[in-house]
């Protein structure tokens, strides 16, 4: 049997499993997206700020990168799929919860609790894969589950911004957060037994915290990882508010409009890591393989962001298309450079911390541009500053990680810390 009916057959039998990992995605994006739709009506019924808007945007962010430290070493001592159970569950209530406030205060607690919640998806779903499928395979797994990202972007600016703009913001995180919850059994049923989980595990202890932090790939792949966030976050957070504010669109063209960036975004991711697959199963080295479209797309994201900047009317939209691309291509890689580096063993703590450190740029990115747009009156500065932190993230990706290949954790280099 070839390699490629391997991968398919590998493939095939983690699909279930795989599917709901996309949903889960989807559903978490989704969730965590909805008060970038709801802003323009916010400002309307509550006269907040714009920089008021940026700590709201913010806030999810402080209790997200602050858990991902955690997360990841729950992942890896515990059930993962217990642990990623319990928090689907607590951010599906906390955006139903949503619908409900009353003020201010009340809108920043339920964002912190979301944050929560949703700190459990990236730890857990790396650790399962990195349990589950090899090197070949992950590829395209992390396109789509990166893609996924998009497509609840996509899903949550269509419809959220469609059911929005007929039933208003309330009635809208209520129904979305309850219907969320219609997951778990799902998942109850099709998530990965254990024996399928050991797969592709050596059975040698946990890697310590300090052993990660030695290693130069993991703050190389941590800064990529935080300029392709400030991208991405960039784009899910503001872009509702540039569309219909800075380019006057009417809330249902914006909902088309956004949509369509982020499904262009997401075709991006897949037919990245499907491509890169092929190539490493035809012999390709992963180290090879895996850099040149970030090197690529983080290029493209930066010369479109700066032309976006200074585009008029008619220009605009083939530069936000343009940044589409750009971020999916850039995207594909970030959570498979952390599997391949860290291995199964620490997959769940390498990825926890370098998700931690990525996801600092949705505390900052959010608030800088709300108070980027109050100083200046528009988003010329912003759509800068954004393609300066993407030349950053294409030399970090390609330059910073000298070689990617897992880490020899019985070296002095790579020293194993037993469950610290």
């Amino acid at each position: 049997m070839n390699d490629s009916a391997i991968a398919r057959g590998e493939l095939t039998t983690f699909a279930p499993t795989l599917v709901l990992l996309v949903l889960s995605v989807v559903i978490n994006y989704v969730d965590r997206g909805n008060l970038a739709l709801a802003a323009p009506l916010l400002k309307v019924e509550w006269g907040i700020s714009a920089s008021q808007l940026g700590i709201l945007l913010s806030a999810f962010f402080w209790s997200y990168t602050a858990l991902q430290f955690v997360m990841g070493s729950l992942v890896d001592r515990f059930s993962v799929n217990v642990v990623l159970t319990l928090g689907f569950l607590t951010w599906s209530l906390a955006t139903a919860a949503t619908g409900l406030v009353t003020g201010f205060t009340m809108l920043l607690l339920m964002r912190l609790i979301l944050g929560v919640g949703e700190s459990v998806m990236f730890p857990a779903s790396s650790k399962i894969l990195a349990q589950n499928l090899p090197e070949h395979s992950r590829g395209f797994a992390n396109g789509v589950i990166c893609a996924a990202m998009r497509w609840g972007s996509a899903a949550g600016t269509f419809g959220g911004g469609l059911l929005m703009a007929k039933y208003g913001w309330r009635a809208t995180f209520i129904a979305i957060g309850l219907a969320g919850l219609l997951w778990l059994p799902a998942w109850m049923k099709w998530k990965p037994g254990v024996a399928a989980m050991l797969a592709y595990s050596d059975g040698g202890g946990i890697p310590s915290f300090a052993a990660i932090l030695r290693q130069r790939s993991f703050w190389a792949a941590s800064a990529g990882h935080l300029s392709g966030n400030y991208l991405f976050y960039f784009l899910i957070s503001w872009l509702p508010f540039y569309l219909v504010h800075e380019r006057h669109l009417s809330m249902a063209s914006m909902a088309v409009t956004a949509g369509v960036l982020y499904s262009v975004d997401s075709l991006s991711a897949v037919m990245t890591g499907w491509i890169t697959d092929r190539c490493i199963r035809g012999g390709g080295s992963p180290n090879f393989v895996r850099k040149v479209p970030m090197a690529l797309g983080y290029s493209l994201a930066a010369l479109s962001l700066g032309a976006c900047a200074l585009s008029g009317p008619r220009t605009y939209l083939p530069c936000l298309v343009a940044i589409g691309v750009g971020s999916g291509i850039a995207n594909a890689g970030t959570f498979s450079f952390g599997q391949t580096l860290a291995g199964p063993r620490a997959a769940g703590r390498w990825v926890g911390l370098q998700n931690g450190i990525g996801n600092l740029s949705g505390i900052v990115g959010p608030a800088l541009t709300g108070f980027l747009i109050d100083w200046t009156g528009h988003f010329g500065a912003p759509l800068a500053v954004a393609a300066g932190v993407a030349v950053m993230g294409g030399l970090s990706w390609t330059l910073g990680v000298r070689k990617l290949e897992e880490v020899d954790w019985a070296t002095p280099q790579g020293l194993v810390g037993v469950h610290d």
